[in-house]
């Protein structure tokens, strides 16, 4: 393994990193491993082709800084070379190039290069190479990025791997050959990858110091003051660069080698780009492309590195190379080129190549299976394809997650869907608990009405029996005074009045146990009519078609409640009507309907009915605690009761019903519907 392998090229900025998986799409290598939300890069398998610093809109990826290790080389006082990439124009096209060669001299370099002479190397190179009858196919090596994208992800190709340095390498190896090996030289260019190039074990590190980017060439220049209006002009050191200045141009290199991309013979195929690089590699592999040289770049060409700062469009930097290295050509002198090529002829510009493995096996059909049902994937029809998590296909995306490189969570559309559930489910729950709320706080009222109507009961009970039996003694005493007697009379019947109230104080406060038992509802239910027989003009029906009507109750509370209910339906129906009683079971619960013809009860009045003393009786009819025991009972049971009824004659029919649900067995709570 190269010893620039694992240092970071690119890290996340955890806290800027939003989730948008763009970073993921667009990484050939996928070298992007999600976790816990966060998109990291994994350093032995990144390649350093910047896909994700360029695409990041959040600025979550950080670029390996060399500034430090460039500072520190100038201020040492050794000589410093600069060696500036071909796609210098791209970059600096406001201004003469001279300017920018005064303005690298300004910062402290003793020498400033063009790499594009190393680049009329390589091309000599590949020329060279291309002309051996050896049968043999390559693929070019001028982008770092492409040789380690073969080494990890196509390990049997290294062999395929032309056997040429770089260009940067190339222009490193001539200076050193003219000024000696204490030389320290910089590469300054667009590429990340060259960083871990410039760190690798077959230049080691003493070859090429470190490499910077044209972002942080930018950053040097303004932190030093350095401007171009105020730098002394100056040219490159020789030995000048010719037709290598073409090298960042997609087909750069085989325009500057003289080698005819011949679309019929097809013996040479250039491609460029993140998918276009990756497919080519791929079909190289399988045999389908039968290129002797496959020229490939991972960016659309170096004028669009990810290291590049200006802002002008692909076409623009482009046509600014072009003019650049065409404006040379104008006043070259290519007799003095020819010359220091041939001087050079002899440099060794080879370099071998060693597999660096780092493909995960991917998981058997089965746990590929087992990974898509997670992601609710259990048919093809299911597999959307739709690119949400940054892999191109469901599978892909499955894959990953087997190889620790993503997360379920990754997928958008199964993510919506289990949030779609998990809030239909939060509704259920909100409604659950707003019920359990209101029948707390009607709890509650019951409670404190309980304890007060304990206290009133106990303080009124001896007194209203004193004036009972005090008044029937004087009854007794009177029996001729009719004016006395009719006083009387009035004095025991509101006394007796105030005991029913008391004694229903004292029912309501007491707190009763539930006492479960097998009971068969319908012989309940016939209990409780018989206990309330209609009035004249009301006829009472009695629906019980049970195979099963035992349930899990305390019949003598339950009695209470049929005969509250039966009574109150009753008092709705003053000019007559119909009261029915139905009844049904499930597994879980049984219900109750009790329901009326009569005059129903006004909306307004609705929410009230529960409340204890609440009544919409005629004074001395009624005291309002037969509903209000009627819901502790039921709630007792774990139970509910619900109220429908319409007062209104002309939106239907008017009535009332009441439905109470209960469990069948003790433990399971039932809710009426």
């Amino acid at each position: 393994m190269k010893q620039g392998a694992n240092i970071p090229l690119v890290s996340t900025i955890g806290e800027r990193c939003r989730m948008c998986y763009m970073c993921v799409r667009e990484c050939p290598a996928k070298a992007i491993r999600i976790s816990e939300g966060q998109a990291k890069v994994v350093p032995e398998r990144c390649i350093g082709c910047g896909n994700c610093v360029r695409v990041c809109t959040q600025h979550a990826k950080q670029v390996y800084d060399s500034i430090g290790e460039v500072a520190d080389l100038l201020a040492s006082g050794e000589p410093v070379a600069a060696i500036l990439a071909p796609s210098f124009p791209a970059e600096f096209a406001q201004w003469e190039y001279t300017r920018t060669v005064g303005m690298l001299r300004a910062l402290g370099f003793h020498y400033v290069n063009e790499v594009s002479f190393g680049a009329d190397l390589v091309a000599d190179r590949y020329r060279r190479l291309l002309s051996k009858p050896d049968g043999r196919r390559y693929i070019a090596t001028s982008c770092p990025a492409i040789v380690a994208f073969v080494e990890r992800y196509h390990p049997d190709l290294a062999t395929a791997l032309a056997p040429i340095v770089s260009p940067m390498v190339a222009a490193a190896r001539v200076l050193r050959r003219l000024h000696g090996d204490a030389l320290k030289i910089v590469f300054i260019g667009p590429c990340i990858a060259k960083k871990g190039e410039a760190v690798s074990d077959f230049i080691g590190r003493d070859l090429v110091a470190s490499a910077l980017t044209f972002l942080e060439l930018g950053s040097m220049f303004d932190a030093r003051g350095v401007r171009a209006e105020t730098v002394t002009p100056s040219d490159f050191d020789p030995p000048h660069g010719g037709p290598g200045g073409l090298f960042p141009i997609s087909r750069g290199l085989l325009q500057a080698a003289r080698i005819e991309e011949d679309l019929v013979d097809g013996r040479v195929v250039a491609a460029d780009g993140r998918s276009q690089f990756v497919e080519a590699i791929q079909e190289f592999e399988s045999g389908h492309l039968e290129a002797k040289l496959l020229e490939v770049l991972a960016c659309n060409g170096c004028i669009n590195g990810p290291g590049i700062g200006t802002g002008e469009s692909l076409f623009s930097r482009r046509n600014n190379v072009s003019k650049y290295v065409r404006d040379r050509m104008s006043r070259f002198d290519w007799h003095a080129w020819r010359e220091n090529v041939d001087a050079f002829a002899d440099l060794d510009l080879s370099r071998t190549y060693a597999a660096d493995d780092q493909r995960i096996p991917a998981p058997s059909e089965e746990e590929l299976r087992q990974i898509l049902h997670r992601l609710g994937k259990f048919s093809r029809d299911d597999e959307l394809n739709c690119g949400a998590c940054g892999y191109d296909t469901c599978r892909e995306h499955a894959i990953a997650i087997y190889k620790g490189l993503a997360e379920d969570e990754m997928c958008l559309p199964n993510t919506i869907d289990q949030f779609r559930r998990t809030l239909q489910d939060l509704a259920v729950s909100n409604d659950q608990l707003q019920e359990t709320r209101e029948a707390l706080v009607q709890s509650e009222k019951l409670a404190s009405m309980g304890q007060l109507a304990a206290g009133i009961a106990h303080e009124l009970n001896n007194p209203l029996g004193v004036v009972l039996m005090y008044s029937h003694l004087l009854k007794d005493e009177n029996t001729e005074n009719a004016k006395l007697m009719d006083d009387l009379d009035m004095i025991t019947d509101q006394a007796d009045r105030c005991k029913k109230i008391v004694a229903g104080l004292l029912h309501f406060a007491r707190q009763n146990k539930v006492e479960r038992e097998p009971t068969d509802l319908c012989q309940l239910v016939q209990r409780a009519v018989k206990t309330c027989p209609p009035p004249s003009g009301v006829r009472i029906e009695v629906h019980c078609d049970l195979d099963d009507p035992t349930v899990m109750v305390d019949p003598d509370q339950m009695l209470q409640v049929l005969t509250n209910l039966i009574g109150n339906a009753y008092g709705a129906l003053p000019d007559g009507g119909v009261v029915a009683i139905e009844m049904s079971l499930t597994d879980m619960q049984a219900k109750i309907r009790v329901s009326d013809t009569g005059v129903g009860i006004p909306k307004e009045h609705r929410d009230k009915i529960f409340e204890p003393f609440f009544t919409t009786k005629d004074v001395g009819k009624g005291t309002g605690l037969g509903l209000a025991v009627t819901y502790g009972i039921v709630k007792m049971h774990r139970g509910d009761i619900r109220v429908e009824s319409n007062a209104d004659p002309e939106a239907g029919p008017t009535g009332t019903v009441f439905t109470v649900s209960l469990p069948r067995e003790e433990g399971t709570p039932a809710v009426a519907q």
